[in-house]
Protein backbone atom coordinates (compact mmCIF):
# COMPACT_ATOMS: atom_id res chain seq x y z
CA UNK A 1 0.00 0.00 0.00
CA UNK A 2 1.65 3.33 -0.74
CA UNK A 3 1.81 6.12 1.54
CA UNK A 4 -1.29 8.49 0.31
CA UNK A 5 -3.40 5.50 0.51
CA UNK A 6 -2.35 4.55 3.99
CA UNK A 7 -2.82 8.13 5.06
CA UNK A 8 -6.28 8.18 3.78
CA UNK A 9 -7.85 5.01 4.83
CA UNK A 10 -6.57 6.19 8.44
CA UNK A 11 -8.39 9.43 7.74
CA UNK A 12 -10.94 8.05 7.18
CA UNK A 13 -11.32 5.69 10.13
CA UNK A 14 -10.65 8.49 12.48
CA UNK A 15 -13.87 9.56 10.63
CA UNK A 16 -16.06 6.82 11.09
CA UNK A 17 -14.64 6.78 14.66
CA UNK A 18 -15.47 10.34 15.19
CA UNK A 19 -19.44 9.28 13.82
CA UNK A 20 -19.66 6.43 15.97
CA UNK A 21 -19.00 8.52 18.80
CA UNK A 22 -21.24 10.75 18.07
CA UNK A 23 -24.12 8.07 17.44
CA UNK A 24 -23.23 7.11 20.98
CA UNK A 25 -23.15 10.09 23.41
CA UNK A 26 -24.54 7.85 25.80
CA UNK A 27 -20.90 6.50 26.38
CA UNK A 28 -19.28 8.49 28.81
CA UNK A 29 -15.97 9.93 28.52
CA UNK A 30 -15.15 8.15 32.03
CA UNK A 31 -15.90 4.79 30.80
CA UNK A 32 -14.41 5.16 27.49
CA UNK A 33 -10.92 6.13 29.95
CA UNK A 34 -11.98 3.01 31.97
CA UNK A 35 -12.01 0.78 29.23
CA UNK A 36 -9.85 1.70 26.38
CA UNK A 37 -7.72 4.09 28.15
CA UNK A 38 -8.65 7.63 25.82
CA UNK A 39 -11.47 9.25 25.77
CA UNK A 40 -13.32 12.40 23.22
CA UNK A 41 -10.85 14.90 24.78
CA UNK A 42 -7.53 13.12 24.39
CA UNK A 43 -8.95 12.51 20.28
CA UNK A 44 -9.31 16.29 20.27
CA UNK A 45 -5.55 16.57 22.18
CA UNK A 46 -4.18 13.97 19.11
CA UNK A 47 -6.22 16.43 16.37
CA UNK A 48 -4.81 19.97 18.10
CA UNK A 49 -1.23 18.08 18.28
CA UNK A 50 -1.29 16.64 14.62
CA UNK A 51 -2.58 20.25 13.32
CA UNK A 52 -0.05 21.95 15.28
CA UNK A 53 2.97 19.33 13.60
CA UNK A 54 2.32 20.31 10.29
CA UNK A 55 1.78 24.15 11.16
CA UNK A 56 -1.86 24.39 10.88
CA UNK A 57 -3.37 26.68 13.31
CA UNK A 58 -5.87 24.61 15.63
CA UNK A 59 -6.75 25.25 19.72
CA UNK A 60 -8.08 22.97 21.98
CA UNK A 61 -11.79 24.00 21.84
CA UNK A 62 -11.65 23.72 18.11
CA UNK A 63 -10.47 20.05 18.36
CA UNK A 64 -12.74 19.41 20.76
CA UNK A 65 -15.44 20.19 19.02
CA UNK A 66 -14.54 18.42 15.33
CA UNK A 67 -14.48 15.23 17.66
CA UNK A 68 -17.76 16.23 19.80
CA UNK A 69 -18.93 17.25 16.59
CA UNK A 70 -20.31 20.92 18.80
CA UNK A 71 -19.18 23.28 21.04
CA UNK A 72 -17.99 20.85 24.10
CA UNK A 73 -20.17 22.88 26.40
CA UNK A 74 -22.43 22.31 24.58
CA UNK A 75 -21.95 18.57 24.44
CA UNK A 76 -21.38 18.67 28.26
CA UNK A 77 -24.40 20.33 28.94
CA UNK A 78 -27.03 18.16 27.10
CA UNK A 79 -24.56 14.70 27.35
CA UNK A 80 -22.23 14.62 29.86
CA UNK A 81 -23.38 13.33 33.08
CA UNK A 82 -22.04 13.01 36.80
CA UNK A 83 -19.88 10.30 37.05
CA UNK A 84 -20.89 7.44 39.42
CA UNK A 85 -19.05 6.34 42.46
CA UNK A 86 -18.80 3.25 40.54
CA UNK A 87 -17.43 4.92 37.56
CA UNK A 88 -14.98 6.78 39.57
CA UNK A 89 -13.60 3.47 41.29
CA UNK A 90 -13.24 1.66 37.94
CA UNK A 91 -11.03 4.61 36.70
CA UNK A 92 -9.21 4.88 39.73
CA UNK A 93 -8.75 1.48 40.37
CA UNK A 94 -7.05 0.93 36.53
CA UNK A 95 -5.32 4.26 36.90
CA UNK A 96 -3.18 2.67 40.14
CA UNK A 97 -2.68 -1.05 38.11
CA UNK A 98 -1.24 0.94 35.54
CA UNK A 99 0.71 2.69 37.95
CA UNK A 100 2.04 -0.76 39.38
CA UNK A 101 2.83 -2.12 36.21
CA UNK A 102 4.24 1.24 35.24
CA UNK A 103 2.75 1.70 32.07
Amino acid sequence: MDQQTQIELEAAAFRSLVTHLDNRKDVQNIELMTLAGFCRNCMGKWLMAAANERGVAMDYDKAREHVYCMPYGEWKDHHQLPATEAQMAAFKAVEQAKKLAKV
